[in-house]
């Protein structure tokens, strides 16, 4: 990681770049940590989502669910059509199992069986629209676990889902299914061999996941990551004709732009104590994506205000430009004199004698 020298210096900039993406409807670029928008187009348009659905699925069934247990797989997938894996009825499966066929293989027998048998459809469906309200996601509306289009309908916006997948990477679980690309699983009945659909884990050696979707009413819809050193992105495209060769350029163009930049390291930080029996100290660094003519424009600005809360005795600022890009907060301890830390020590050894 990079890292900046100075204690309290720094500032953000979105910068228009022009990108061949122009064959999708919607396309954003966003950084996962920061949540920094990188590249933007259409991005609050409302569109149908397709199979990219199936990442909202898959976090409602790693929060309300244990992926370890049996499950018998019931008549909800009688009806089940499009891409499937292919389970049938009375078949028992590991929720983990179900999981990985949801998403290397957008297996909509999948998604009906995970909600089916984690909540019940309708509250499924409910629960995932709570976590779309949850996460901001505001021109979001789910009807369904899978993202087929044709009796009920799913729509979103590449900037929801932006957050959507922002919000799910942070889950080990979810990450490690969507780098995999081959998972071998056998049910009550049978053996199964998947390998992941979305091809852009294969042919781009800094993809480390993702959703593809389809179908003919929302056309290809696409949500990858990609990690260069320690900056990770996600780019969300909706409507795109040229899904993975505008992916990777993208990708391309923006890790050649940015670097990630450690502005405020809780290991280095460091203030005078305004009292003797005070320590002040973070909890954790702050770390930005920035272009290098950005570097010398990041302002820090720290402020000291014991009322804030019991632990919390100020925080640290960090603007670039005129905008707020975040906040650190200083924390305080108490510490005792070293006259008395003796002291102390000494009753405590008589007392175990």
């Amino acid at each position: 990681m990079k890292k900046i020298k100075f204690y309290f210096l720094f500032i953000f900039l979105l910068i228009p770049v022009v990108v061949n993406a122009d064959s999708a409807r919607s396309t954003i670029v966003m950084d996962v940590n920061s949540g920094r928008i990188l590249y933007q187009n259409n991005i609050n348009e409302k569109r149908l989502i397709a199979s990219i659905t199936k990442i909202m699925t898959c976090i409602i069934v790693l929060e309300n669910s244990d992926i370890n247990e049996d499950i018998k797989i019931g008549d909800e997938v009688i009806d089940s059509y499009g891409t499937n894996i292919y389970i049938e009825p009375g078949e028992i499966m590991k929720i983990k199992d179900l999981l990985y066929g949801l998403m290397l293989r957008s297996g909509n027998d999948a998604a009906t069986t995970l909600a089916f048998h984690t909540l019940g459809e309708k509250e499924f469906v409910d629960k995932m629209n709570e976590k779309a309200k949850e996460l901001g996601m505001n021109n979001t509306i789910f009807n369904n676990p899978h993202g087929l289009d044709e009796k009920t309908k799913n729509y979103s916006t590449a900037h929801d889902m932006a957050l959507l997948a922002k919000y799910a990477y942070k889950n080990n679980k979810y990450r490690e299914i969507i780098s995999t690309r081959k998972y071998v699983t056998k049910s009550s009945i049978k053996s199964y061999v998947w390998y992941n659909r979305m091809s852009l884990l294969t042919n781009y050696k800094k993809c480390i996941g993702g959703k593809n979707g389809y179908t003919p009413r929302a056309g290809k819809t696409l949500v990858s990551y990609a990690k260069d050193n320690d900056l990770v992105l996600t780019i969300i495209s909706l409507g795109d004709s040229s899904i993975y060769e505008n992916h990777e350029e993208l990708y391309d163009y923006y890790f050649s732009k940015y670097k990630n930049y450690l502005i405020v390291d809780k290991n280095r930080f460091k203030i005078d104590s305004f009292s003797n029996d005070k320590k002040y100290y973070l909890n954790k660094s702050f770390s930005y994506p920035l272009r290098e003519n950005e570097l010398d424009k990041v302002q820090t600005l720290v402020k000291i205000n014991p009322s804030i809360d019991e632990n919390k005795c100020g925080f640290i600022e960090v603007k670039l430009e005129d905008g707020i890009i975040g906040k650190v907060y200083i924390y305080q301890k108490n510490i005792q004199k070293k006259e008395e830390v003796n002291f102390l020590n000494k009753i405590k050894k008589l007392i175990i004698r």
